[in-house]
């Protein structure tokens, strides 16, 4: 095993006394209490962060409404603020290394994956959002008001902020996921108090200090650390949030959900996933296996819209579980930063033990298990993967969200069969259809329950293709050219002449 040099600036920065991040700069918490940060491949800890209170938090919300009624970023002209925006993701450019590294470090995913997808993702969202700054339109309308007789009116629609946003950030791709809620938000001229999950704070602290130095005023983008019961809660509750962007499990997302409606606060929910792909019988055997494999256990299957269960039509079956066996038996375990593991250890041992009792729970039940490579002896948050052959149905694993690297294979005898069973599901967030047919592409598409569908892919996402789920998956919707909608109100405007 050869794993790659830590950058020195990566060994400082994991070795500072971490702070909050107010008003533009690292502040000291009112709190004493610290979480602990460990490396997944080691169970070591490599840093710490402040465990906000309530307190804490209340200030870095004061900072942001603050900055916003001053109009310091929203009454900038929206070429200056995407100019701003621009340079942060130069920023983000140059420091690539350190924060696909402080990635890989504080979350277990392969440094690869973080290279790509995380520090270099961060890059292309940035720009791609940067540039709806100077999008934002409004409407003129013709109105048909008869009274008074004779009185002519023009009317017009605007946008506006909605004030100061609160993005709550899972810990599967802390720094892509932290863009997605802190950039539109900026975007549309908001300002912003961002948590990061408990378990991976260290690349959005970073984030935010680049942002600074890209020129965002002090102010506008905060940070605040702390376990979601505390940190979290304050956040969702604080009467100066307007909206709320989460991202994380459906439970969670409800009760967020609830605490906004109180107060009629906007929100926006990303929740879980238990996403089907449905192989029909005239696919292309090498394409699924290939492309199913990815998707199920891209980032050890920690990924909202990765493929969970597959049903094939029977005549192929045989031959994807086979290739699915070569695949797993193929793929290297071991540490992220090991450039040749194709599969890392999970971001946490809580959730290597949530993952465990999943699959526990199928070998209790005699389940038929395709099993992957042994997982290395030590103190890592590894799990062996896995492929279950035709579970029963009613199994936990079947259905609810494992978020590892577990998936389900089942042999069904047509395609109504394997759309009937996909859609059997409380989540709905993406799913995807294998075919060579053009007629089933089109067809089964618009009758599968998810709000993402692809056809001989999976998990793949763009920032212009909007994103988002059905059912207990979520509400509300990311990316694309109106994603600053969310982030705005519309105001009517009515001018009588």
């Amino acid at each position: 095993m050869t794993e790659i040099s830590i950058l020195p600036a990566v060994q400082a920065f994991l070795a500072q006394t971490h702070q909050l991040y107010i008003d533009g700069a690292y502040t000291p918490a009112h709190s004493t209490g610290r979480l602990a940060v460990h490396n997944p491949a080691t169970g070591q800890q490599i840093s710490s962060v402040p465990d906000a209170s309530a307190d804490d938090v209340n200030r870095a919300v004061a900072s942001a409404k603050q900055a916003f009624a001053t109009g310091v970023w929203r009454d900038l002209a929206p070429c200056a603020r995407e100019a701003i925006l621009l340079r942060l993701a130069t920023l983000v450019e140059r420091d690539a290394e350190i924060l696909a590294q402080l990635e890989t470090l504080e979350q277990g995913k392969s440094i690869t994956l973080s290279r790509i997808l995380e520090s270099g993702g961060a890059c292309n969202w940035i720009r791609y959002v940067a540039g709806l700054s100077t999008k934002i339109t409004g409407q003129s309308l013709d109105v048909s008001i008869p009274l008074p007789p004779g009185a002519r009116y023009t009317a017009m629609t605007r946008k506006e902020p909605v004030g100061v946003v609160a993005g709550i950030v899972p810990w599967n791709f802390p720094l892509v996921i932290a863009v997605w809620k802190v950039l539109p938000a900026l975007a549309a001229g908001c300002c912003v108090v961002a948590k990061p999950a408990e378990t991976t704070p260290l690349t959005l602290l970073y984030l935010a200090h680049l942002a600074t130095e890209a020129g965002v005023p002090d102010g506008v983008f905060n940070v605040v650390t702390g376990a979601g019961r505390t940190a979290g809660e304050a956040l969702v509750r604080n009467p100066d949030i307007a909206k709320v962007s989460f991202t994380g499990s459906t439970p969670v997302g409800k009760h967020i959900a609830t605490v906004c409606a109180d107060r009629l606060a906007h929100v926006s929910l990303e929740l879980g996933g238990k996403n089907p792909a449905l192989v029909l019988a005239d696919a292309d055997p090498d394409q699924v296996v290939a492309g199913l494999a990815l998707a199920s256990f891209l980032n050890q299957g920690q990924v909202c819209a990765a493929c969970s269960r597959i049903y094939v039509e029977a005549p192929l079956f045989d031959r994807i579980a086979t290739g699915l066996q070569a695949v797993l038996s193929s793929m290297k375990i071991g540490p992220g930063l090991d450039e040749t593991a194709q599969i890392n250890p999970l971001a946490s041992a809580a959730h290597q033990k949530k993952v465990q009792h999943y699959l526990q729970g199928a070998i209790d039940a005699g389940a038929e298990i395709l099993w992957g490579q042994e997982t290395p002896q030590g103190d890592g948050y590894y799990v062996r993967p896995a492929v279950v052959l035709n579970p029963d149905p009613s199994l936990r694993l079947v259905r609810e969200e494992v978020f590892g690297p577990v998936i389900t294979l089942t042999r069904v005898a047509n395609a109504e069969e394997g759309l009937a069973l996909a859609n059997d599901c409380a989540f709905g967030l993406a799913a995807s259809v294998w075919t060579s047919s053009l007629s089933q592409a089109m067809d089964l598409p618009p009758r599968m329950q998810a709000g993402t569908v692809w056809v001989n892919s999976h998990v793949m996402i763009d920032p212009n293709m909007p994103f988002g789920g059905f059912k207990d998956s979520g509400m509300g919707k990311d990316f694309g050219t109106n994603w600053l909608d969310a982030f705005t109100e519309t105001k009517a405007i009515c001018i009588r002449h």
